[in-house]
């Protein structure tokens, strides 16, 4: 079996029990070497062969899987964050389905989940939003027109940007273009979960100033909206005149 697992967002212990234990068993393992904490490694056994897969292509790729299948191995193909997002994994796992190779997906911890925890702040709060919208700035790979930043700013929603650190000024113009004032919240998570993470908080006015100083263009994710900053209802869930399947109202 080939199983896709995510690696979680950095902190080598927020990888799942499921994730760890495939590691475990592994006979061959292909890794995100770009973007993993190496101490995710640490799970293999000493005999499992290891490919790094920031060196290879996609037909590099397949290969070993292809290779590993026929020898009867369990393999783990191991991204970061969770596989289904800016993962990649469609293609390979659509050319495993064409030669009838059997695999399975076992979800990670995104990076997005891991930059909320970091500040720490919900993402959605009654009263302010109850929408967030994952997203990037279009750069080699296009973007739809209609899922244009400035576009995605007009719902007035959550917004977590990847891989955009990097052109932090761009960022700032389309969501400004979007209707989002100077004075929306902004914070930026650089390496979230990991020992050097940094938290840098901000309003679209001043973050791209803040940023640039600090130096920060990449494996950093942008957190927008008014749910860091603004006045929220408490939650209906535990207030006393509450009722629902588990407790009645009370006075």
């Amino acid at each position: 079996m080939i199983y896709f697992v995510g690696a979680g967002p950095g902190d080598p212990e927020l990888i799942t029990v499921k994730g760890a234990r495939l590691l475990k068993e592994a006979d061959v393992v292909i890794y995100t070497g770009s973007l993993i904490n190496p101490e995710v490694l640490d799970h293999c056994r000493p005999e499992a062969r290891l490919y790094n897969s920031a060196h290879m292509t996609l037909e590099e790729i397949l290969a070993v899987m292809i290779t590993a299948h026929r020898e009867n191995l369990t393999v783990v193909r191991l991204h970061t964050g969770d596989p289904s997002l800016y993962g990649a994994t469609q293609e390979q796992m659509d050319a495993l389905t064409r030669m009838g190779i059997p695999f399975r997906v076992v979800p990670g911890v995104s990076s997005f989940l891991a930059a909320a925890a970091a500040i720490p702040h919900e993402l959605t709060l009654p009263g302010v939003t109850q929408t967030v919208i994952l997203t990037r700035l279009e750069g080699k790979t296009p973007v739809p027109e209609e899922e244009k930043l400035r576009e995605l700013a007009r719902h007035k929603s959550t917004l977590c940007i990847f891989l955009s650190a990097h052109r932090i000024e761009e960022v700032v113009a389309e969501l400004k273009a979007g209707g989002c004032t100077e004075d929306t919240p902004v914070v930026v998570v650089e390496k979230a979960s990991w020992p050097e993470e940094r938290v840098m908080r901000g309003t679209l006015g001043d973050i791209a100033a803040r940023v640039k100083k600090a130096g920060i263009t990449r494996t950093a994710l942008i957190l927008v909206g008014k749910v860091f900053g603004s006045p929220y209802q408490p939650s209906r869930l535990y207030h006393p005149g509450f009722a629902h399947g588990y407790r009645e109202a009370r006075k």
